[in-house]
């Protein structure tokens, strides 16, 4: 087990370690919640934002005696890698069905539409679930909510193994909607362990990986199924026996992470990383409220609009990549295989951009100005896709699809990390659930209508109205206001300090 006590400080400290006795900021008589917003609503006028900042680093500091130690933990890195790798692993079971639908389409005896939802499922539980997976994440912990994704997704991998047999569809279906379910309890979790574990000149960085893990699942469930099981509509059994060698090594490996996620996952470091993680431990349990912090959030208004802007782009990703295959098929006849290798361009170079955008925010802060440049790059990216799909060069859509996934999906932690910026002091995990709730809305949207489209006309008339819904979302997002809450608080106490050293000096 990695040792979270006092050997942390090793690995450095995030922000000056401890502060000189705060005398010249007067004590508060009990902290306020933390509700940026309340204050300003009261005090009135532009300096509102300013006196919210300025009570929530005095409620701070009285809180802590006057002393404010952050520092970050060596158990940090191991928490990030685990959570990703175990978030790989269930991305690739969402993938893994769809990748090899005609070969598990004449396994089950069934039709291609029954194996479209079996990846489908995926898209259709984290809708009703998502509330009840960000009660529980607030109120029960970071902790429990990791072992329950990764528990969930062991379970769904075993059962899968009971399906090995034709006539057994009904069996892998059910295994599927486990790791389905399993997936509501994952993806909430990047911008949480983010906020709680690292330190403010990391946690975008951090974020971003986190997110990569998924980003890396679909990657390899590209690559790996189709060299495991190859294509024997001949000898079923040999077809058996390759997928059992797919479940087998799936669950295996579900269940080392599912007991390295106990090992590994505590609810939070013994240090807070940064001032904003200290100001929110100060807050009571008992001043919590689930149901307002919803509220809350809906009572936010440029979250509203990222709510929509965010779920427009990463819905017209989903759609993308699910009829990636049928557009590359209409114009190149005979070229599954290269469709393939597209979609796993589109996939890698969306990484590198969640990579780059995830350093880029640590390094400038300039969340809603390099949010809208990726959504405008974004949308060009789609036109010039768009409008070169039927040119007859693979090569030109191999490009064209890499620079488009590289913005597309770059904008992932984008979205996460800005939301959490503009709905500080709210629950991480509530405000990314919701943003993928609306990503997931959008893209069952989006993939229903474009299919259509595509089907009755061409890939152009689908991919125009993909690019009508993106105009839409920049106009959204030119209109958020950016109101970097958790980094005014940092900003705001890091400059206390050093108001009080040059005083004492």
């Amino acid at each position: 087990m990695v040792e979270d006590g006092g050997e942390e400080e090793a690995e450095g400290e995030s922000e000056s370690g401890k502060m000189p006795a705060a005398a010249a900021v007067p004590p508060l008589q009990r902290c306020n919640g933390f509700l940026p917003g309340k204050e300003a609503e009261e005090g009135g006028g532009e300096g509102g934002g300013e006196r919210a900042g300025e009570a929530e680093a005095e409620a701070m500091l009285s809180a802590g005696g006057g002393r404010v130690e952050t520092r970050l933990s060596r158990r940090r890195l191991a928490v990030l890698a685990v959570f990703s790798c175990y978030s790989l692993v269930n991305a690739f079971q969402w993938i893994q069905y769809s990748i090899l639908s005609n070969v598990f389409a004449v396994f089950y005896g069934v039709s291609f539409t029954q194996i479209d939802w079996l990846s489908m499922v995926y898209m259709v539980a984290y809708v009703p679930l998502i509330l009840p997976a960000t009660w529980l994440l607030d109120i029960r912990g970071l902790r429990l909510t990791a072992l329950l994704g990764s528990g969930l997704n062991g379970l769904g991998a075993w059962l899968k193994c009971g399906s090995l047999a034709p006539g057994r569809y009904p069996l892998t279906l059910a295994a599927q909607a486990v790791c389905a379910v399993a997936q509501v309890f994952i993806l909430g979790l990047p911008s949480r362990i983010a906020s709680v574990w690292f330190g403010p000149t990391e946690v975008s960085t951090a974020c971003a990986v986190a997110v990569l893990g998924n980003q890396l699942g679909t990657a390899i469930g590209f690559l790996l199924p189709p060299v495991l099981v190859p294509n024997t509509p001949n000898d079923i059994d040999l077809m058996a026996h390759n997928i059992s060698i797919m479940f087998y090594g799936t669950a295996i490996v579900s269940t080392l992470l599912f007991f390295l996620t106990g090992v590994v996952f505590e609810e939070k470091p013994k240090y807070p990383p940064s001032h904003s993680q200290a100001a929110l431990q100060t807050m009571p349990p008992e001043e919590y409220s689930y149901k307002q912090s919803i509220i809350n959030l809906f009572k936010n208004t440029p979250f509203v609009l990222l709510l929509i802007s965010y779920g427009i782009m990463t819905g017209a990703f989903y759609s993308v990549s699910t009829l990636l295959n049928q557009m590359i098929v209409t114009h190149y006849e005979g070229e599954e295989v290269n469709a393939g290798r597209i979609g796993l361009t589109l996939v890698v170079a969306g990484m590198v951009g969640s990579i780059i955008c995830g350093l880029w925010l640590d390094y400038t802060k300039t969340y809603k100005q390099t949010t809208l440049i990726v959504y405008i790059l974004s949308f060009i990216g789609l036109l010039v896709f768009t409008f070169t799909l039927d040119l007859g060069y693979l090569i030109v859509v191999f490009v064209t699809g890499g620079v488009l996934g590289f913005f597309m999906t770059g904008y992932l932690p984008l979205g996460f990390e800005f939301a959490v910026e503009i709905t500080y002091p709210e629950s991480e995990g509530t405000s990314s659930g919701l943003l993928n709730a609306s990503a997931q809305i959008f893209g069952i949207f989006f993939t229903l209508v474009q299919g259509k489209l595509t089907t009755d006309y061409s890939p152009r008339a689908g991919n125009l109205f993909l690019c009508a819904w993106i105009f839409v979302g920049i106009i959204l997002t030119a209109l958020i206001k950016s109101d970097l809450r958790r980094h005014n608080v940092n900003s705001g106490i890091m400059n206390l300090d050093v108001k009080a050293v040059s005083g004492d000096s």
